[in-house]
C-alpha cells in the first residue's frame, strides 16, 4: 500500500514531537497507533488517538489551515507506516543491551506495551464485544507490561543485573508474541475493515 503522506523518518518526527512539546515519547506514539490500528472500536479516528498524546486541556493551538494540514500529514504519515508494519504482522520492541539502564528500559517497556498497544486497542472503549480469547490476551499483554514494573523493584544499580536483563528479554517475547497473534488471528481476516481516516 502506498502512503499518501510519507512519514519523515524518526529523527525529525522526534524533533516535530518536541516542537509541540508532546509529553508521549515516539516509541509510546508508535505502539499507541498499532494498537489503534487493530482496535475493534469502529469509531476510533486517528484525530482521537493524536490528541491522546497531549493531557487534557494541552492540545497544540494550530494557528493557520496550513500549520494544521502539515500537523495531521506528518502524524498520518506514521500511522500509514504502522499500518504496514501491522499488516506485515512485524510489530516489535526495540533491542537492548546488557549495558542499557534496566530501570529505564522497563519504564519504557511498560509505557509501550501498556499506555502504548493496549491503550491504543482498546481506544476509550473496553466494554467492546470482541472474542473471549482475544480479551484474554490482550489481558495478558496488561499482565506482562505489569511485570517489567515489578521488575524495576528487584534492579540494583550496583550489580549487574543479568538475570533481570534475561527476564526483560522473556517479557519481550511473549509480549512481542501476543501482539502478533491478535494480528494474525483477529486483525488481518479483516484488515480492509480496519482503515480509518482523519476526519
Amino acid at each position: 500500500m502506498k502512503s499518501e503522506n510519507q512519514y519523515i523518518g524518526d529523527d525529525k518526527f522526534k524533533k516535530f514531537l518536541n516542537h509541540y512539546n508532546c509529553p508521549t515519547p515516539l516509541e509510546v506514539v508508535k505502539m499507541r497507533f498499532a494498537g489503534a490500528i487493530c482496535s475493534p472500536n469502529k469509531d476510533l479516528r486517528p484525530t482521537d488517538v493524536i490528541i491522546s498524546f497531549w493531557p487534557e486541556g494541552r492540545t497544540p493551538r494550530l494557528e493557520t489551515k496550513n500549520e494544521a494540514e502539515l500537523f495531521f500529514k506528518f502524524f498520518m504519515g506514521l500511522w500509514d507506516e504502522m499500518f504496514i508494519t501491522v499488516t506485515e504482522n512485524k510489530l516489535a520492541l526495540p533491542r537492548i543491551s546488557p549495558q542499557e539502564d534496566l530501570i529505564k528500559v522497563c519504564e519504557n517497556r511498560y509505557n509501550m506495551v501498556e499506555q502504548g498497544f493496549v491503550e491504543g486497542f482498546w481506544g476509550g472503549e473496553e466494554n467492546i464485544k470482541i472474542p473471549a480469547y482475544i480479551a484474554q490476551i490482550v489481558d495478558s499483554l496488561s499482565q506482562v507490561a505489569l511485570h517489567y514494573k515489578t521488575l524495576i523493584a528487584k534492579i540494583n544499580p550496583a550489580q549487574e543485573n543479568k538475570n533481570i536483563f534475561d527476564a526483560v528479554l522473556e517479557c519481550d517475547k511473549m509480549a512481542v508474541k501476543s501482539m502478533a497473534f491478535i494480528v494474525e488471528h483477529y486483525v488481518l481476516p479483516h484488515i480492509e475493515e480496519l482503515k480509518r481516516t482523519v476526519n
